[in-house]
């Protein structure tokens, strides 16, 4: 049987009330290093393992400007950017990566920048590119990861409609303790 369709190659603008995705590129890299080079998002997101890492200034180099202008290019994932449209500064960015055409399903990751959590932009920006991904691209489930040591995204989550499938005790550690990793989903009309 011919896997679906699934097309992500198309980089839509979705529009909510409190922000606006739109596709990122070559020109959100200044604004995404300085997102970066905060410790908190870094542990929040699981990019360092000790609070010594966290505290090393974020510096860009070469490959991440080339990764960031590279972003409008790509045909197997979906990086759209975070904009607050009060302010209309980037917060952040939301992605649709680990495509899996035949089972039709795709890992969504989000980053918002510390100045912007907690005003509702990311829990906006994970329902409209779960609703886009669910009804636009064609997938029939988007998986995420979070850390246990994230319960605020981890209601985030809950409350959008995805679903604890299962934990893994001990899958990363930080400051050489180990920390959880919680898998979730979000399947066609669970939500």
């Amino acid at each position: 049987m011919a896997a679906l369709l699934i097309d992500v190659s198309t980089k839509p603008t979705l529009e909510g009330d409190l922000v606006r995705l739109r596709p990122l590129d070559g020109n959100d890299t200044d604004a995404m290093a300085a997102i970066l080079d905060d410790p908190q998002v870094r542990i929040l997101t699981g990019s360092v393992t000790s609070s010594a890492q966290a505290r090393e200034r974020f510096v860009p180099d070469e490959d991440f400007r080339k990764w960031y202008a590279s972003r409008p290019d790509q045909v197997d994932r979906l990086d759209l950017a975070i904009v607050e449209r009060k302010s209309a500064e980037l917060a952040g960015e939301i992605v649709l990566n680990e495509l899996d055409r035949e089972n039709r399903t795709a890992n969504l990751r989000i980053l918002i920048g510390s100045r912007w959590q907690g005003r509702g932009l990311g829990t906006e920006a994970v329902r409209l590119l779960t609703s886009y991904a669910l009804t636009e691209v064609g997938l029939r489930e988007v998986t995420l990861v979070v850390l246990a040591t994230n319960p605020r995204a981890h209601r985030v989550y809950e409350k959008i409609g995805y679903r604890t499938v299962r934990t893994v005790p001990g899958a990363t550690t930080f400051d050489g303790a180990p920390v959880d990793e919680i898998e979730m989903s979000l399947r066609i009309g669970e939500s």
